[in-house]
Protein backbone atom coordinates (compact mmCIF):
# COMPACT_ATOMS: atom_id res chain seq x y z
CA UNK A 1 0.00 0.00 0.00
CA UNK A 2 1.76 3.35 -1.13
CA UNK A 3 1.68 6.15 1.43
CA UNK A 4 -0.96 7.92 -0.58
CA UNK A 5 -2.90 4.92 -0.44
CA UNK A 6 -2.33 4.93 3.52
CA UNK A 7 -3.29 8.43 3.96
CA UNK A 8 -6.45 8.50 2.54
CA UNK A 9 -7.84 4.96 4.08
CA UNK A 10 -7.01 6.98 7.30
CA UNK A 11 -8.66 10.32 6.40
CA UNK A 12 -11.89 8.51 5.42
CA UNK A 13 -11.70 7.01 8.87
CA UNK A 14 -11.58 9.96 10.20
CA UNK A 15 -14.47 11.63 8.32
CA UNK A 16 -17.62 11.81 10.02
CA UNK A 17 -20.39 9.87 8.08
CA UNK A 18 -22.65 12.38 5.91
CA UNK A 19 -26.57 11.26 6.18
CA UNK A 20 -28.62 11.82 3.34
CA UNK A 21 -32.24 12.55 4.11
CA UNK A 22 -33.06 9.14 2.52
CA UNK A 23 -30.99 7.70 5.36
CA UNK A 24 -32.52 10.41 7.76
CA UNK A 25 -35.86 9.00 6.54
CA UNK A 26 -35.36 5.45 7.06
CA UNK A 27 -33.96 5.46 10.27
CA UNK A 28 -36.66 8.16 11.75
CA UNK A 29 -40.39 7.00 11.16
CA UNK A 30 -41.13 10.14 13.46
CA UNK A 31 -39.41 12.68 10.56
CA UNK A 32 -41.60 10.37 7.83
CA UNK A 33 -44.78 11.30 9.58
CA UNK A 34 -43.98 15.04 9.62
CA UNK A 35 -43.17 15.03 5.77
CA UNK A 36 -45.85 12.41 4.45
CA UNK A 37 -48.39 14.91 6.70
CA UNK A 38 -46.35 17.94 4.44
CA UNK A 39 -46.73 15.41 1.64
CA UNK A 40 -50.84 14.76 2.17
CA UNK A 41 -51.53 18.68 2.63
CA UNK A 42 -49.47 20.11 -0.77
CA UNK A 43 -51.47 16.83 -2.30
CA UNK A 44 -54.81 18.43 -1.25
CA UNK A 45 -54.25 21.81 -2.18
CA UNK A 46 -52.67 21.26 -5.54
CA UNK A 47 -55.44 18.85 -6.44
CA UNK A 48 -57.99 21.21 -4.77
CA UNK A 49 -56.57 23.93 -7.00
CA UNK A 50 -56.34 21.63 -10.08
CA UNK A 51 -59.99 20.71 -9.90
CA UNK A 52 -61.39 24.24 -9.47
CA UNK A 53 -59.61 25.40 -12.38
CA UNK A 54 -61.00 22.34 -14.50
CA UNK A 55 -64.65 22.92 -13.80
CA UNK A 56 -64.35 26.69 -14.28
CA UNK A 57 -62.53 26.10 -17.69
CA UNK A 58 -65.30 23.30 -18.55
CA UNK A 59 -67.87 25.38 -18.53
CA UNK A 60 -66.23 29.18 -19.54
CA UNK A 61 -63.50 27.81 -22.27
CA UNK A 62 -64.82 27.54 -26.34
CA UNK A 63 -63.97 24.01 -27.82
CA UNK A 64 -61.31 24.45 -29.86
CA UNK A 65 -59.05 26.22 -26.92
CA UNK A 66 -59.40 23.47 -24.51
CA UNK A 67 -59.64 19.69 -24.64
CA UNK A 68 -61.77 18.87 -22.34
CA UNK A 69 -65.34 21.32 -22.99
CA UNK A 70 -67.21 18.01 -23.90
CA UNK A 71 -68.79 17.43 -20.84
CA UNK A 72 -68.78 13.57 -19.37
CA UNK A 73 -70.70 12.87 -16.69
CA UNK A 74 -67.71 10.39 -15.46
CA UNK A 75 -64.94 12.68 -16.58
CA UNK A 76 -65.49 14.67 -13.15
CA UNK A 77 -64.82 11.53 -11.13
CA UNK A 78 -62.22 10.74 -13.22
CA UNK A 79 -60.40 13.89 -13.25
CA UNK A 80 -60.38 14.54 -9.21
CA UNK A 81 -59.13 10.62 -8.97
CA UNK A 82 -56.32 11.52 -11.56
CA UNK A 83 -55.69 14.67 -9.71
CA UNK A 84 -55.14 13.10 -6.54
CA UNK A 85 -52.64 10.46 -7.51
CA UNK A 86 -51.04 12.95 -10.01
CA UNK A 87 -50.29 15.83 -7.74
CA UNK A 88 -49.31 13.29 -4.62
CA UNK A 89 -46.96 11.77 -7.02
CA UNK A 90 -45.58 15.42 -7.84
CA UNK A 91 -45.72 15.97 -3.77
CA UNK A 92 -44.09 12.94 -2.95
CA UNK A 93 -41.22 13.91 -5.53
CA UNK A 94 -41.08 17.10 -3.99
CA UNK A 95 -40.32 16.54 -0.57
CA UNK A 96 -38.58 13.11 -0.87
CA UNK A 97 -36.39 12.69 -3.99
CA UNK A 98 -35.49 16.86 -4.71
CA UNK A 99 -35.22 17.33 -1.65
CA UNK A 100 -32.00 14.80 -0.85
CA UNK A 101 -30.60 15.21 -4.17
CA UNK A 102 -31.02 18.99 -3.84
CA UNK A 103 -29.92 20.13 -0.88
CA UNK A 104 -26.26 20.66 -1.70
CA UNK A 105 -26.91 23.52 -4.23
CA UNK A 106 -27.35 26.82 -3.53
CA UNK A 107 -30.71 27.99 -2.27
CA UNK A 108 -31.13 30.05 -5.78
CA UNK A 109 -30.33 27.15 -8.30
CA UNK A 110 -32.28 24.36 -6.18
CA UNK A 111 -35.07 26.82 -6.26
CA UNK A 112 -34.82 27.05 -9.78
CA UNK A 113 -34.53 23.67 -10.43
CA UNK A 114 -37.28 22.28 -8.00
CA UNK A 115 -39.60 24.80 -10.31
CA UNK A 116 -38.54 23.81 -13.57
CA UNK A 117 -38.56 19.92 -12.95
CA UNK A 118 -42.09 20.66 -11.52
CA UNK A 119 -43.68 22.35 -14.48
CA UNK A 120 -42.02 19.44 -16.57
CA UNK A 121 -44.19 17.01 -14.36
CA UNK A 122 -47.58 19.28 -14.12
CA UNK A 123 -46.73 18.96 -18.60
CA UNK A 124 -46.45 15.06 -18.19
CA UNK A 125 -48.99 14.64 -15.91
CA UNK A 126 -51.54 17.00 -18.53
CA UNK A 127 -50.15 14.81 -21.42
CA UNK A 128 -51.20 11.52 -19.57
CA UNK A 129 -54.38 12.94 -18.20
CA UNK A 130 -55.31 13.98 -22.02
CA UNK A 131 -54.82 10.24 -23.03
CA UNK A 132 -56.87 8.97 -20.28
CA UNK A 133 -60.06 11.06 -20.70
CA UNK A 134 -59.85 10.79 -24.78
CA UNK A 135 -59.47 7.20 -24.55
CA UNK A 136 -61.62 5.64 -21.86
CA UNK A 137 -63.96 8.45 -21.75
CA UNK A 138 -64.33 9.89 -25.21
CA UNK A 139 -63.53 6.64 -26.65
CA UNK A 140 -61.11 6.94 -28.97
CA UNK A 141 -58.07 4.97 -30.47
CA UNK A 142 -54.45 6.25 -29.25
CA UNK A 143 -53.70 7.82 -32.91
CA UNK A 144 -56.98 9.70 -32.87
CA UNK A 145 -55.96 11.05 -29.41
CA UNK A 146 -52.36 11.51 -30.44
CA UNK A 147 -53.57 13.69 -33.59
CA UNK A 148 -55.78 16.07 -30.72
CA UNK A 149 -52.89 15.98 -28.49
CA UNK A 150 -50.71 17.70 -31.33
CA UNK A 151 -53.74 20.30 -32.12
CA UNK A 152 -53.94 21.42 -28.44
CA UNK A 153 -50.22 20.90 -27.51
CA UNK A 154 -49.16 23.12 -30.35
CA UNK A 155 -51.56 24.67 -32.47
CA UNK A 156 -53.55 26.52 -29.10
CA UNK A 157 -51.59 27.90 -25.60
CA UNK A 158 -53.66 24.90 -23.61
CA UNK A 159 -50.67 23.03 -22.57
CA UNK A 160 -48.84 26.36 -22.10
CA UNK A 161 -51.55 27.90 -20.29
CA UNK A 162 -52.11 24.63 -17.91
CA UNK A 163 -48.57 24.49 -17.20
CA UNK A 164 -48.56 28.52 -16.01
CA UNK A 165 -51.65 28.87 -14.57
CA UNK A 166 -50.02 26.17 -11.59
CA UNK A 167 -46.74 28.08 -11.63
CA UNK A 168 -47.28 30.63 -9.13
CA UNK A 169 -49.22 27.51 -6.97
CA UNK A 170 -45.40 26.01 -7.36
CA UNK A 171 -43.45 28.96 -6.40
CA UNK A 172 -45.78 29.84 -3.02
CA UNK A 173 -45.02 26.18 -2.16
CA UNK A 174 -41.71 26.21 -2.50
CA UNK A 175 -41.24 29.69 -0.74
CA UNK A 176 -43.49 28.21 2.33
CA UNK A 177 -41.71 25.32 2.74
CA UNK A 178 -38.36 26.84 2.73
CA UNK A 179 -39.23 29.80 5.46
CA UNK A 180 -40.99 27.37 7.63
CA UNK A 181 -37.86 25.14 7.92
CA UNK A 182 -36.11 28.02 9.02
CA UNK A 183 -38.82 28.23 11.94
CA UNK A 184 -40.22 25.39 14.21
CA UNK A 185 -43.14 23.93 12.62
CA UNK A 186 -46.21 26.79 13.20
CA UNK A 187 -44.33 29.68 13.75
CA UNK A 188 -44.28 30.50 10.05
CA UNK A 189 -48.18 30.37 9.98
CA UNK A 190 -48.40 32.70 13.71
CA UNK A 191 -45.97 35.23 11.98
CA UNK A 192 -48.07 35.01 8.61
CA UNK A 193 -51.60 35.54 9.88
CA UNK A 194 -50.15 38.27 12.85
CA UNK A 195 -51.24 35.79 15.62
CA UNK A 196 -48.32 37.85 17.71
CA UNK A 197 -48.34 41.53 15.86
CA UNK A 198 -49.67 42.65 19.46
CA UNK A 199 -47.04 41.01 22.78
CA UNK A 200 -49.52 37.98 24.33
CA UNK A 201 -49.16 36.92 27.75
CA UNK A 202 -48.78 32.91 27.64
CA UNK A 203 -48.68 30.52 30.21
CA UNK A 204 -45.95 28.29 28.41
CA UNK A 205 -43.87 25.09 29.77
CA UNK A 206 -40.24 25.89 29.08
CA UNK A 207 -37.01 23.84 28.71
CA UNK A 208 -33.92 24.16 28.28
CA UNK A 209 -31.86 20.87 27.12
CA UNK A 210 -27.93 21.20 26.88
CA UNK A 211 -24.90 19.20 26.17
CA UNK A 212 -22.66 17.93 29.08
CA UNK A 213 -19.06 18.64 28.76
CA UNK A 214 -19.32 20.31 25.71
CA UNK A 215 -15.97 22.18 25.91
CA UNK A 216 -13.72 19.00 26.90
CA UNK A 217 -15.84 17.34 24.17
CA UNK A 218 -14.71 20.34 21.27
CA UNK A 219 -11.43 20.06 22.48
CA UNK A 220 -11.12 16.15 21.95
CA UNK A 221 -12.84 16.06 18.52
CA UNK A 222 -11.54 19.44 17.02
CA UNK A 223 -14.18 21.93 15.84
CA UNK A 224 -15.13 20.55 12.64
CA UNK A 225 -15.59 16.91 14.23
CA UNK A 226 -17.67 18.62 17.05
CA UNK A 227 -19.91 20.51 14.79
CA UNK A 228 -21.42 16.97 12.98
CA UNK A 229 -21.75 15.74 16.60
CA UNK A 230 -23.63 19.01 17.46
CA UNK A 231 -25.64 18.56 14.48
CA UNK A 232 -26.59 15.00 15.13
CA UNK A 233 -27.14 15.29 18.91
CA UNK A 234 -29.16 18.11 17.99
CA UNK A 235 -31.62 16.30 15.17
CA UNK A 236 -32.01 13.36 17.77
CA UNK A 237 -33.51 15.64 20.30
CA UNK A 238 -35.11 17.84 17.56
CA UNK A 239 -37.10 14.16 16.85
CA UNK A 240 -38.45 13.99 20.29
CA UNK A 241 -39.71 17.30 20.63
CA UNK A 242 -41.21 17.41 16.90
CA UNK A 243 -43.04 13.78 17.87
CA UNK A 244 -44.60 15.57 21.10
CA UNK A 245 -45.15 18.85 19.49
CA UNK A 246 -42.67 20.65 21.05
CA UNK A 247 -42.18 24.30 19.40
CA UNK A 248 -38.13 24.58 19.15
CA UNK A 249 -38.33 28.38 20.40
CA UNK A 250 -34.25 28.49 19.66
CA UNK A 251 -30.64 26.26 18.97
CA UNK A 252 -28.02 28.21 20.96
CA UNK A 253 -24.46 26.12 20.23
CA UNK A 254 -25.29 23.22 21.90
CA UNK A 255 -28.11 23.95 23.52
CA UNK A 256 -32.12 23.37 22.59
CA UNK A 257 -34.85 25.40 23.70
CA UNK A 258 -38.53 24.33 23.66
CA UNK A 259 -42.09 25.80 24.93
CA UNK A 260 -45.61 24.16 25.25
CA UNK A 261 -48.44 26.09 25.48
CA UNK A 262 -49.66 25.09 29.19
CA UNK A 263 -52.28 22.65 28.77
CA UNK A 264 -52.55 18.86 30.90
CA UNK A 265 -52.17 16.95 27.79
CA UNK A 266 -48.95 19.41 26.87
CA UNK A 267 -47.11 18.63 30.02
CA UNK A 268 -47.43 15.14 29.65
CA UNK A 269 -46.07 15.58 25.71
CA UNK A 270 -42.95 17.72 27.73
CA UNK A 271 -42.34 14.97 30.02
CA UNK A 272 -42.74 12.10 27.25
CA UNK A 273 -40.44 14.17 24.67
CA UNK A 274 -37.53 13.37 27.44
CA UNK A 275 -38.25 10.10 27.48
CA UNK A 276 -38.29 9.45 23.95
CA UNK A 277 -34.90 11.68 23.71
CA UNK A 278 -33.55 9.36 25.90
CA UNK A 279 -34.66 6.08 23.85
CA UNK A 280 -33.24 8.04 20.95
CA UNK A 281 -29.94 8.87 22.06
CA UNK A 282 -29.81 5.42 23.43
CA UNK A 283 -30.77 3.76 20.32
CA UNK A 284 -28.34 5.90 18.31
CA UNK A 285 -25.45 5.15 20.63
CA UNK A 286 -23.78 2.87 18.40
CA UNK A 287 -23.48 5.74 15.82
CA UNK A 288 -21.75 7.83 17.91
CA UNK A 289 -19.58 5.46 19.55
CA UNK A 290 -18.24 4.51 15.81
CA UNK A 291 -18.05 8.23 14.53
CA UNK A 292 -17.28 9.93 17.58
CA UNK A 293 -16.39 7.59 20.13
CA UNK A 294 -18.42 8.94 22.72
CA UNK A 295 -22.02 9.21 23.68
CA UNK A 296 -23.54 12.39 24.25
CA UNK A 297 -24.78 13.21 28.03
CA UNK A 298 -27.39 16.28 28.17
CA UNK A 299 -28.78 18.12 31.24
CA UNK A 300 -32.67 19.14 31.21
CA UNK A 301 -34.10 22.22 33.11
CA UNK A 302 -37.87 22.69 33.66
CA UNK A 303 -40.30 25.67 34.44
CA UNK A 304 -43.82 26.30 33.92
CA UNK A 305 -44.38 30.53 34.01
CA UNK A 306 -45.38 33.17 32.07
CA UNK A 307 -44.00 34.57 29.35
CA UNK A 308 -44.78 37.59 26.82
CA UNK A 309 -44.29 36.14 23.16
CA UNK A 310 -44.08 38.69 20.18
CA UNK A 311 -42.77 39.57 16.89
CA UNK A 312 -39.55 41.54 16.94
CA UNK A 313 -37.38 42.76 13.87
CA UNK A 314 -37.63 44.65 10.86
CA UNK A 315 -35.55 43.26 8.21
CA UNK A 316 -35.72 39.66 9.78
CA UNK A 317 -38.45 38.96 11.53
CA UNK A 318 -39.08 36.79 14.39
CA UNK A 319 -40.84 35.32 17.45
CA UNK A 320 -39.62 35.91 20.95
CA UNK A 321 -40.30 34.70 24.02
CA UNK A 322 -39.41 36.86 27.03
CA UNK A 323 -39.97 37.21 31.16
CA UNK A 324 -39.37 35.69 34.38
CA UNK A 325 -40.22 32.36 33.84
CA UNK A 326 -37.30 32.13 30.69
CA UNK A 327 -34.55 33.43 33.19
CA UNK A 328 -35.67 30.92 35.86
CA UNK A 329 -35.97 27.64 33.45
CA UNK A 330 -32.07 28.79 32.34
CA UNK A 331 -30.62 29.30 35.92
CA UNK A 332 -32.78 25.86 36.53
CA UNK A 333 -30.69 24.19 34.14
CA UNK A 334 -27.35 25.68 35.51
CA UNK A 335 -27.90 24.30 38.90
CA UNK A 336 -28.23 20.90 37.07
CA UNK A 337 -24.38 21.28 36.54
CA UNK A 338 -23.91 22.53 40.39
CA UNK A 339 -25.93 19.96 41.79
CA UNK A 340 -25.26 16.44 39.64
CA UNK A 341 -28.57 16.45 38.20
CA UNK A 342 -29.59 15.44 34.52
CA UNK A 343 -33.27 16.51 34.76
CA UNK A 344 -34.40 19.56 37.30
CA UNK A 345 -38.07 20.81 37.38
CA UNK A 346 -39.47 23.68 39.52
CA UNK A 347 -41.71 22.83 41.88
CA UNK A 348 -44.49 25.10 39.78
CA UNK A 349 -43.89 22.11 37.00
CA UNK A 350 -44.00 19.41 38.92
CA UNK A 351 -46.58 20.53 41.32
CA UNK A 352 -49.06 21.30 38.23
CA UNK A 353 -47.76 18.02 36.33
CA UNK A 354 -48.61 15.17 39.04
CA UNK A 355 -45.45 13.08 38.44
CA UNK A 356 -46.94 10.32 40.08
CA UNK A 357 -45.42 7.89 37.75
CA UNK A 358 -42.01 9.37 38.44
CA UNK A 359 -39.28 8.66 40.68
CA UNK A 360 -38.88 13.01 42.09
CA UNK A 361 -36.77 13.99 44.94
CA UNK A 362 -36.57 17.28 46.28
CA UNK A 363 -33.41 19.32 46.78
CA UNK A 364 -34.82 21.59 48.82
CA UNK A 365 -34.94 25.80 48.21
CA UNK A 366 -32.35 26.68 46.18
CA UNK A 367 -31.69 30.28 45.35
CA UNK A 368 -31.27 30.88 41.76
CA UNK A 369 -28.34 33.76 40.65
CA UNK A 370 -30.68 36.57 39.95
CA UNK A 371 -33.86 35.74 41.61
CA UNK A 372 -34.62 37.74 44.81
CA UNK A 373 -36.51 34.65 46.06
CA UNK A 374 -35.59 31.11 46.64
CA UNK A 375 -37.50 28.42 45.12
CA UNK A 376 -38.02 24.78 45.46
CA UNK A 377 -36.31 22.42 42.84
CA UNK A 378 -36.64 18.81 42.53
CA UNK A 379 -35.36 16.12 40.49
CA UNK A 380 -36.76 14.09 38.19
CA UNK A 381 -35.53 10.72 37.98
CA UNK A 382 -36.27 9.11 34.14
Amino acid sequence: MTKKDRYSTVQKRKSPTFMTLTDIFNKNSILKRYYFKTLFVIGIVWTFFDYTRFLTLTFTEKTEQYPFAQSEDSIYILRLILGLIGYSAMAYMLIFPLKNRLRKYPLWLNFLLKTLILCLATALYAVITFYIIYIFVYGKNPISASRSLYYYGFQTTWLLNYVEARLLLYIITLLILEINEKYSPGVFTDIFIGKYLKPKEEKRIILFIDLKNSTPIAEKLGHKKYFFFIRDFIHHISLALLEYDGLIYQYVGDEVVVSWLSTESNKHKCIQSVVRARRIIQKESDYYRREYGLVPEYRIGVHLGFVTVGEIGIVKKDLTMSGDAMNTTARIRTMTGELNEKFIGSADFVNSVGLKDWQIESLGIIDLKGKELPIELFAIKI
